[in-house]
């Protein structure tokens, strides 16, 4: 209904009636997993291992936008990738309860991979090689594509409008928001013409479960089109010269089984500059979501701003200089 607070009607009750919707049969036990977009649960189920109950956010994507998620997910499992896919049930993967979609997946363990060990690295790049081999076989039709257009001004629109950023921040933000930007759209013109692909599209540590030497993918919600470099850099952090000998360690796994485009290091401060903007953008469109301001309860007070306007500054900074 409009202006419902998200999931208000998303009661453990109605999560059980849900999966048992497809048959199952519950015992009792549900556990809410830390997710933010979604609300995600782990659930006991009778004579059988538990499962993992994830409700998507409404209005967020299209039925045909989720379904796509799935099926590239199966797609990745089938060529022999640890991707957590959906389980499907009489054929189909994505499900309608009580006014909310949601999808089964089995537990995987695991914990965050080691990025400061050499060989996880590379190990990390055999896999996103492998990942990219079948994302480049076909197009998506119904999920994003990563431009600046779409990830950078149209979110530092809705800041500036928001009433989030203090007053008299509002100018230099913008002023500097802008600058940002133009230097984001003259880095991807540069890179024309630029291969894009089906990619993970949100490919941080904290959506790889490693265990025994293998990553496991999880969480294919965000994936999207865009360069190969999107999946590869949220796993850069340091200084420089850190960064680049990770870079070196992630690619050289990458190309045993597909070729890297160097060129394409040229977009990760870019891309890193769009995060930065997008991720401050979806906060303050979640803000209405009493799950936001728990998890971020500093985002309304001024030296938020302060800090992320200085961030701003020093990304700004950083694209002056050399890839």
């Amino acid at each position: 209904m409009p202006g419902e607070v998200p999931y208000a009607r998303l009661t453990p009750d109605a999560v059980v009636d849900a999966v048992e919707s497809l048959g199952l049969q519950c015992d009792g036990r549900l556990l809410a997993l830390n997710s933010y977009e979604n609300r995600v649960y782990r659930v006991g189920i009778e004579d059988a291992a538990p499962l993992v109950a994830k409700f998507y956010r409404p209005a967020r994507w299209s039925d045909a936008a989720i379904e796509e998620e799935h099926a590239f997910a199966r797609e990745l499992a089938d060529a022999d990738l640890s991707v957590v896919a959906p389980l499907a049930f009489d054929g189909a993967t994505l499900f309608h309860h009580a006014g909310f979609r949601f999808a089964l997946f089995a537990c995987q363990g695991g914990h965050a991979p080691e990025l400061d060990d050499a060989d996880t690295l590379r190990q990390l790049g055999r896999t996103l090689a492998r990942l990219h081999t079948v994302g480049a076989r076909r197009h998506f039709r119904h999920r994003q594509t990563l431009d600046a257009a779409r990830f950078g001004h149209e979110p530092l629109r809705f800041l500036l409008d928001s009433g989030r950023i203090p007053a008299d921040l509002r100018i230099s933000f913008r002023r500097l928001g802008t600058a940002l930007l133009a230097q984001v759209d003259a880095a991807f013109a540069r890179a024309q013409p630029l291969a894009t692909l089906r990619l993970h599209g949100d490919c941080h540590p904290g959506n790889i479960l490693w265990r025994d030497g293998v990553a496991h993918f999880v969480d294919l919600d965000d994936c999207l089109t865009g360069p190969a470099i999107q999946d590869l850099w949220m796993f850069l952090s340091g200084s420089r010269d850190e960064q680049q000998a990770q870079l070196e360690r992630l690619t050289e796994g990458y190309a045993e089984f597909r070729d890297f485009d160097w060129r394409e290091r040229h977009l990760i401060e870019p891309l890193r500059a769009l995060r930065l903007i997008h991720y401050h953008a979806w906060i303050a469109r979640r803000w209405h979501d009493p799950a936001f301001p728990r998890a971020f309860p500093g985002f309304a007070e001024p030296r938020h701003w302060e800090e992320v306007l200085r961030q701003v500054q020093e990304q700004l900074a950083v694209l002056d200089e050399a890839a």
